[in-house]
């Protein structure tokens, strides 16, 4: 593992460079991590739904422990999501390499590649090619998003900041891994727990709320309200808690 300094000086170099990149080059990457994101959900929900309600521990277990291959492949093999973003890009911000409006704009153009890959797979795998489309899976999937959006707007929030927290640390330590298995092993962990947990990834939900409308479960005003509190929750969980309080106490100043 490199130091927690070496980790920061990281972080601040692939934020800026992530800032750098086209704008198409950014839909793409976008579009490739909402994609794998909702896969490793998708993947979650098909191992977990047919666990028995008494047993319910083990399904979110099991579920939690398949969902890391979508951050995974995007920090192995390429791809770019909004909420590991939220964590890298703000730490190249609070350094002067990036400015406040080149964040937030980094941010939008991500999120929007990410919404729409999330939104491809849930209507063209899971409605379409009938993953979500049948049985315990709808029931799953249904049961799950209703879940997500009975939570009040203060509840989602918070419930963001923890899932990003997680996320943050999950890229944090991908950064600090010397090799692919060191980097596999931090990223896993961390965002298993927060699965496990049921703490709220905005990216996720964007995958699993409109999977629920396609089944008829909810409406686009439920995504809308979830959505807002969520986003806005993973931002200070990332920007504040992780790349925040990191660069505060690691970036030496003269």
């Amino acid at each position: 593992m490199y130091s927690p300094e070496q980790i920061l000086e990281q972080s601040i170099d692939k934020g800026t460079k992530k800032v750098k990149k086209t704008i198409l080059a950014k839909l793409l990457l976008g579009f490739v991590g909402g994609v794998m994101i909702a896969m490793g959900f998708l993947a979650d929900i098909r191992v977990s739904a047919s666990i028995p309600a008494n047993l319910s521990s083990v399904g979110a277990l099991v579920g939690a422990s398949v969902f890391p291959i979508g951050l995974i492949v995007i920090l192995l093999a390429g791809g770019e999501l909004v909420t590991g973003n939220m964590m890298a890009v703000s730490s190249a911000m609070y350094d002067k390499k990036v400015s406040v409006w080149g964040y937030i704009k980094n941010l939008f153009i991500i999120t929007l590649g990410n919404i729409i890959g999330a939104i491809c797979v849930a209507y063209f795998l899971g409605h379409f090619v009938g993953l979500t489309h049948v049985g315990i899976f709808r029931d799953a999937v249904v049961n799950m998003a209703t879940a997500k959006v009975a939570s009040p707007f203060w509840q989602s929030f918070v419930s963001g900041i923890g899932c990003n927290w997680f996320v943050g640390i999950a890229v944090w330590l991908s950064f600090g891994a010397k090799d692919a298995a060191g980097k596999i092993m931090g990223i896993w962990f961390p965002i298993m727990i927060f699965v496990a947990i049921g703490l709220q990834h905005s990216i996720a939900n964007a995958f699993l709320l409109p999977a629920a409308i396609f089944e008829g479960g909810l409406s686009w005003l439920d995504f809308i309200q979830n959505i807002v509190p969520v986003y806005l929750g993973n931002v200070v969980g990332g920007a504040v808690f992780v790349s925040g309080l990191y660069y505060l106490s690691y970036r030496k100043k003269n």
